[in-house]
């Protein structure tokens, strides 16, 4: 058991959609990212995945609306919901999510991290 300093954590990489982990509990991955630009719609036919900001701001896009969030919020994408998010600027995430979560969701392209690194 040790403490996790998540601003020191940041620090350590660069990349964007790469999210790293840093714990586990229960089954689920504690993970952080830092996202820019837009990703690929997807969705997680078996799994919720939380995405909490930590700071800058993130859009979720669905096909019928766009969920706007800000440092301090967070998000619950219900399983088989189909979403895209979006960072106009650099923004840091963390997402819990099972383990089992592939980040591109049903789809497998150039966006898609199947070994994530643990911080």
């Amino acid at each position: 058991m040790e403490k996790v300093n998540i601003e020191e954590k940041l620090s350590l990489f660069s990349e964007h959609w790469s999210p790293k982990i840093l714990g586990e509990l229960n089954g689920q991955h504690v993970k952080i990212a830092k996202f820019l630009g837009e990703f690929t719609w997807h969705k997680h036919d078996h799994e919720d995945e939380m995405f909490y900001v930590i700071n800058g701001n993130l859009k979720i896009e669905f096909r019928d609306k766009t969920v706007e969030l800000s440092a301090g919020e967070f998000l619950i994408v219900t399983k088989g919901t189909e979403h895209k998010p979006v960072a106009e600027k650099e923004v840091s995430v963390m997402l819990f999510e099972p383990a089992t979560t592939l980040n591109t969701g049903n789809v497998e392209n150039e966006l898609t991290k199947k070994n994530l690194e643990s911080l």
